[in-house]
């Protein structure tokens, strides 16, 4: 690696991230442009490894403005073996006050696709060789008209009568089945989505739904519609039989104020929230594999840990 020049980007350089071909542009993802203009991405904060001044690996930190965490690796690409990602992280780390979290975005079915694991094979050894250890995985997916189920009937929906209502059911939720933004509002706002979502969504208790049997609580639901997606930000069961209904509740609501997707989050690990968001119409975009320092756990993260590999606006 004698030819091997490692460092950060300086103000106007930003063609130069651009120049290595985006390895992955079935991803949805924000263009590293409209970070720069957006301010969540910063020369300083964004990194490259060059060979005969051609870029061979890159890696651009993000953190929007105004938030109160560290910066994570959001982007991460490798055109050469492990060991020069893992140079480039490590001289990054070294600058940048120490390693943190990196979440390695890829598209729906990773596993399964041999293009894409050929892809991200050298970034995320790469990543393990600077340090950094997957601790889970979380789903995105999202609904773009299929047919809702039909109601059974045997449940009852109303809006939440107020931020108390909202806040007690919360607290009665051991693990909410979705949570859409969740690494995000960690790292920005220093919220816990999981129990204090109101602290991060903001809007009003009639964004939210609770469902009823008997005339008692059995679930509720948060839907954003004016987040950068419409979303259901927060889905809480106290019954887990509540969960197709409620999900195909939250859905509605989003449709009837002008909705044409929605965006759902989900662990990769919650085996049954997954089969009835795609029971709902529901289909996976892409999938997220949290890594972090060996000694850390990732905020925001609800995984668990081990390997995961077989074979702008606010962002969500």
């Amino acid at each position: 690696m004698t030819d091997l020049v490692i460092r950060p980007l300086v103000a106007g350089e930003e063609n130069l991230f651009d120049s290595m071909p985006d390895p992955l542009p079935q991803l949805r993802q924000v263009g590293y442009a409209d970070g720069i203009a957006g301010g969540g991405y910063r020369p300083e904060n964004t990194w490259v490894a060059l060979r005969a001044g051609r870029v061979v690996g890159r890696a651009a930190w993000l953190l929007p403005p105004g938030a109160v965490g560290a910066p994570w690796l959001d982007r991460f690409d490798l055109d050469a073996e492990p060991e020069v990602g893992a140079a480039l992280l490590r001289a990054a780390h070294e600058a940048l006050g120490g390693p943190g979290l990196y979440y390695a975005a890829m598209p729906a079915h990773w596993r399964r696709r041999p293009e894409v694991l050929a892809v991200m094979k050298a970034p995320m050894a790469a990543a393990r060789l600077a340090g950094l250890v997957e601790r889970g995985e979380r789903l995105r997916c999202s609904w773009t008209g299929t047919p809702l189920p039909a109601t059974s009937g045997r449940y009852d929906f109303r809006p939440a009568a107020d931020s108390t209502e909202i806040n007690l059911l919360v607290a009665r939720v051991t693990e909410p089945d979705v949570l859409t933004g969740v690494e995000i509002a960690r790292a920005v706002g220093g919220v816990d989505l999981a129990t204090d979502p109101l602290a991060w969504l903001g809007g009003s208790p009639g964004d939210w739904r609770v469902a009823l049997a008997d005339g008692e609580p059995v679930g509720l639901v948060g839907t954003a519609g004016d987040a950068c997606f419409p979303l259901i930000a927060y889905l809480g069961l106290l019954d887990d039989a509540v969960r197709a209904e409620l999900l195909a509740e939250a859905v509605r609501v989003l449709v009837d104020g002008g909705a044409r997707e929605v965006i759902a989050d989900v662990d990769a690990h919650r085996v049954a929230v997954l089969a009835e968001l795609e029971r709902t119409g529901f289909r996976q975009l892409r999938s997220r594999v949290a890594f972090a320092p060996a000694a850390a756990t990732p905020s925001g993260s609800v995984g668990t840990p081990g390997s995961l590999v077989a074979a702008d606006d606010r962002q969500v």
